[in-house]
């Protein structure tokens, strides 16, 4: 599936391969149920005395359900699954709907019952599709920032994950300059650093040639944004983390999804890949937006403009038809830090296609 996906992105015509950096990755495929190892990850998450120095595991999901009401069966399997393998947590990258639906107050809080499900502790950072896209009309016509509000508002009560078993974090709000970015969180677990940071698709919310001055929203969060990245890698440097993790939600790094004449991004990731280079311990990216399984490298290194990063990496999770989600081991004493895998449900398996849709859809795309 992802040597699949490897191929796509680097011979699509949108993405000049000059403009990206994809160097060798680690995926390890399938699930660990039966070995030794997840038999000691689900002891620890049972209670067991903690080893700072052990492996843990956490979930990535994101863009889901999405298909409603038709994706609500296949959310809850992948809940069950995510259960099953008992993460220390998991983390959504948004996109609870597509960008079609309704972005009524029901869809939200159904999706909001869903997560207090998780049996262990559920993160969530917003997507496009919860409030940017709300303006569409087949999403309801409301207002983004309304919506954004109403959000805020059902989502982060509290600085608390959600899940049955809570994880206290610690919240960009608790800053009285940036009272109002109640989702952007952090917190640590065995000495590795979390964090989500509000970055949306649809060009982060960036509007070209503004000329009605829609673009405030997003100038206030992108400043509240690179506040946030600084703190992030100021707490990582000073408690001398091994790693730090990001989830966002938009695909930076796709050029296809850019606006023509200005990008929301720009600022951003100059500011993460300056942290990254200064911080010198690996960094792991985690987005969803583009709904296909990918790991890459992206970021040139400044000092050697031919090469990759190789302390950053970023991981894309599955989503829309792909209701299935992404295992990240993290083992303290391996200096590559992460490994990814994929949590596959077979339930959500898609259909195989009959010899003569194969032969249409073939023919279709050569």
């Amino acid at each position: 599936m992802l040597r699949q996906a490897q191929h796509d992105v680097l011979t699509h015509p949108n993405i000049p391969l000059k403009d990206l950096c994809f160097c060798g990755f680690l995926l390890l495929l399938g699930l660990l149920a039966g070995s030794a190892q997840a038999q000691r990850l689900a002891a620890r998450a049972a209670g067991g005395a903690a080893d700072e120095s052990a492996p843990f595991t956490i979930v990535a999901l994101g863009d889901m359900p999405y298909t409603l009401p038709a994706d609500y069966g296949r959310f809850e399997n992948l809940i069950r699954g995510i259960n099953a393998a008992r993460p220390s947590f998991s983390v959504h990258v948004g996109d609870i709907k597509s960008g079609s639906t309704p972005c009524t107050a029901e869809v939200f809080r159904k999706v909001y019952d869903y997560f207090q499900t998780f049996a262990q502790p559920l993160i969530y950072t917003p997507g496009d599709n919860e409030w940017t896209d709300c303006g569409r009309p087949k999403a309801g016509g409301y207002d983004p920032e309304e919506r954004l509000a109403a959000v805020r508002q059902l989502f982060f009560p509290d600085h608390n994950s959600f899940g049955q078993r809570k994880l206290s974090l610690t919240s960009q709000a608790l800053n009285p300059a940036f009272a109002a970015y109640v989702e952007n969180n952090r917190w640590a677990l065995h000495n590795v650093a979390f964090a989500t940071i509000h970055l949306v698709g649809s060009n982060n919310n960036f509007v070209p040639n503004d000329a009605k001055g829609q673009n405030r929203e997003f100038y206030e969060r992108m400043r509240a944004n690179v506040a946030w990245l600084d703190e992030v890698f100021a707490e990582a440097a000073a408690q001398h983390r091994l790693g730090v993790v990001l989830f966002t939600q938009a695909d930076m790094f796709n050029p296809a999804k850019d606006a023509k004449d200005a990008d929301g991004f720009t600022e951003i990731l100059a500011a993460l890949r300056q942290h990254v280079v200064a911080f010198g311990r690996p960094v792991l990216l985690v987005n969803g937006d583009s709904h296909r399984l990918l790991l890459d490298k992206p970021f040139f290194n400044p000092a050697f403009p031919l090469r990759c990063l190789q302390s950053f990496t970023r991981l894309q999770v599955p989503g829309e038809a792909d209701v299935q989600a992404v295992r990240i081991t993290i083992t303290p004493r391996d200096p590559a830090l992460f490994q990814v895998q994929e949590l596959l449900v077979p339930e959500n398996a898609p259909l195989t296609l009959t010899h003569s849709e194969n032969s249409t859809t073939s023919s279709q795309h050569p």
